[in-house]
């Protein structure tokens, strides 16, 4: 007897959109290298993950002032980053430590994203990078956690990374490209885990 062509096609493989957000605003700033890494590594071993870099260094502070149709309508800049916000499946959010926290780019776009009927952040996973001296931006990266809570962000917990850009040998090159080994493997094990994080929290 013939074999009947089966009707049922392959199961496509999910590709998770991470909208990656930079504290920092200078040119050649580690966090930046973090991310350009993070787009290196999707790209060259991990499927099913692709790394958005959304640009918040634009965006006007947040003021109730600039809002339209009751609270609900933003200004254009701020109406394109909510969209890719609320299009994203994940987030990676590379911070420096400013006075043990955030920096003010980073938590101005927190909070325009928080605005509104509906927080653009709620129920998605996340996870944390961040570079700095002895503590690795460690103290910035539990505020934002902190912060999380509120924006019903699911943070992932481990692995953590924490760069210790200052102590040898160099994690970084002059223009903030990440160029430690080992680094890069802890960075590819954050991203593992946010994407698997991730799956889990996807709608059935």
């Amino acid at each position: 007897m013939e074999a009947v062509p089966s009707s049922t096609a392959p199961a496509k493989a999910t590709v998770l959109r991470v909208a990656a957000l930079c504290g920092s605003l200078r040119k050649d700033s580690w966090h930046r290298g973090l991310i350009r890494a993070a787009e290196e590594l999707c790209q060259e071993s991990i499927p099913g993950l692709h790394i958005d870099h959304v640009d918040i260094s634009g965006l006007p502070m947040a003021n109730p002032d600039l809002e339209t149709d009751d609270g609900d309508g933003f200004p254009p800049d701020v109406e394109a980053f909510r969209d890719r916000v609320r299009a994203a499946d994940c987030f990676i959010f590379a911070s420096p430590e400013y006075n043990y926290s955030i920096t003010a780019t980073l938590k101005n776009a927190l909070d325009w994203a928080s605005r509104g009927k509906k927080s653009c952040w709620a129920d998605k996973a996340a996870a944390i990078v961040c570079a700095g001296g002895s503590f690795g931006g460690g103290r910035a990266a539990f505020h934002l956690r902190q912060i999380g809570v509120f924006l019903d962000l699911h943070f992932i917990n481990k692995p953590e990374l924490h760069v210790k850009a200052y102590e040898h040998p160099p994690k970084f090159d002059a223009d903030g490209n990440l160029i430690h080994a080992e680094t890069r493997e802890r960075l590819r094990q954050v991203l593992l885990s946010l994407q698997a994080f991730a799956l889990r929290l996807q709608p059935k």
